[in-house]
């Protein structure tokens, strides 16, 4: 999808640039935390309007105990990353 830009021809068309602001408006209309419109999330009549599924992420899960098995060992967290493998 998508088009291929020839020599001479503009990166972004107006139609392009449209998209990408109204894209911006959304997203800056949003909870940074769950990503849903403002407007909806702090109407107080959507107050008892969701529910809430916990999921657990076995790859996160395996991530964070390896973080804590390493600072409980007295190691820095700092500039540390965690590089997962599936192992299966």
């Amino acid at each position: 999808m998508g088009r291929a830009v020839q020599p001479g021809e503009p990166l972004w068309l107006d139609e392009d640039r449209a998209w990408a602001l109204a894209l911006l408006a959304i997203e800056a209309d949003c909870c940074p935390e769950c990503k849903q419109p403002w407007g909806e999330v702090t109407d107080p009549k959507s107050e008892e309007a969701y529910r809430a599924e916990l999921i657990r992420c076995h790859a996160c899960t395996t991530s964070a105990s390896a973080v804590r098995a390493y600072q409980d060992k007295g190691g820095k967290t700092e500039g540390l990353h965690v590089h997962l493998d599936r192992i299966t």
